[in-house]
């Protein structure tokens, strides 16, 4: 892995451990960027409303095809969290209604479905999914547990946030599905780092990064809606779009894809993002990735005195892997591994626990994750950062 290094901008003096926060855009890809936004500020009349938008529509035609759906069923956003709120705000809630997730999703994501929610007199219903986990059985088991007669929509993390672990969401939605449930993934994680065949997957909604594990730059993902559900989907952002003088032949694509003047050059270089892992044989990267991921990750819950989350198979764990750490001060914990490691490693809190979380991608050796190890006995020998 170590000599795909060589392809990337990151700091020479940084541990970069931290990929699943904002990615990393490699050297090609970042300079098929800066082309796009050389020519529109060359030219930014005819690139925003003519050679743009044709970009747009080959873009959006490779990352249909990289995602297996139809092109007009995918549309570009800023970021996931973007996608949900269009979502949760178009959503036709009614008093009573109940949206059924679990207690392990993105904090802005929960933060999104309880302001919708309660404005609208709804529950979002945070079922416990107990750590361990034990099996996918088992997270099915109890994700139902919040199941009830007022449940409208399951909305779930492909690959949670802050623990790390992939969800089996295929079984959780396919069941939903038999129930006449609505299913909504979050995928943030999961482009890049795990296959994906949204047309014959059992989900509705699936939103996903590209500027994380798909390596684009940063502000660029997109959100999927099979064609049935479009039409509940209203712009964030109502312009153009909507009662269109020259209709694209997808009210989805002409409500959600232009929201006024910005800068959309990050959606441009999906193309070369694509071609840059078939290039380089992503599939044996990402395979050799999660390989040290779960190598490394009994040694990381001994050195915190943790128990692992799930056991460490390709059912739950890819590139991610987090481990409780006992810290009553993970935020000054996160600034001591970077000021005196040069360490970049999120320690996050959720609920009422704390977790270290690292992520490995082609760049990431055993050095890096050895140089973590070093890093955590010597606070614990030197500080009370960690208990």
């Amino acid at each position: 892995m170590q000599n795909l290094k060589q392809f990337f901008l990151l700091r020479e003096d940084v541990t970069f451990l931290n990929f699943g926060s904002f990615g990393a855009c490699p050297k090609p890809v970042f300079e098929v960027y800066q082309n796009f936004q050389l020519e529109l500020e060359r030219e930014p009349v005819q690139f925003i409303t003519v050679t743009g938008l044709n970009y747009l529509a080959l873009a959006r035609e490779a990352l249909g095809a990289y995602l297996h759906c139809d092109k007009n069923d995918v549309v570009y956003v800023t970021n996931p969290s973007y996608a949900v709120n269009a979502i949760a705000k178009s959503f036709p809630l009614k008093t009573g209604d109940e949206i059924l997730t679990t207690d392990l999703e993105y904090g802005a994501c929960d933060k999104t479905w309880e302001y919708y929610c309660k404005k609208a007199g709804a529950r979002y219903v945070k079922q416990h999914i107990p750590l361990p986990i034990e099996s996918k059985e088992a997270i099915v088991s109890a994700f139902f547990k919040g199941l009830s007669a007022k449940t409208k929509m399951v909305f779930i993390s492909h690959i949670t946030s802050t623990t790390g672990l992939r969800l089996p969401v295929e079984e959780i939605c396919a069941i939903a599905k038999e129930k006449g449930l609505l299913t909504f993934v979050d995928g943030a994680h999961a482009p890049g780092q795990i296959p994906l065949n949204l047309e014959t997957a059992p989900f509705d909604i699936y939103t996903g990064a590209c500027h994380k594990w798909m390596m684009t730059p940063k502000g660029s993902s997109f959100l999927y809606v099979k064609k049935e559900y479009q039409h509940l989907v209203d712009p964030l952002v109502v312009s153009w779009g909507y009662d269109a003088l020259f209709p694209s032949g997808s009210t989805f694509i002409d409500y959600h894809q232009m929201n006024g003047t910005r800068d959309f050059s990050a959606f441009l270089t999906i193309p070369a993002a694509i071609q840059f892992m078939k290039e380089h044989d992503w599939e044996k990267v990402a395979a050799r990735c999660r390989q040290l991921v779960q190598a490394n990750a009994y040694e990381l819950c001994d050195l915190l005195d943790a128990v692992s989350l799930s056991p460490v198979t390709n059912d739950f764990i890819a590139q991610l892997y987090s481990a409780r750490i006992k810290t009553t001060e993970p935020e000054k914990l996160h600034r001591h591994f970077f000021d005196t490691y040069k360490i970049e490693i999120p320690v996050m809190r959720h609920g009422d626990n704390v977790f270290l979380r690292y992520s490995i991608n082609a760049f990431n050796s055993q050095q890096d994750l050895d140089k973590l190890f070093d890093a955590i006995k010597e606070i614990k020998k030197t500080t009370t950062l960690i208990e």
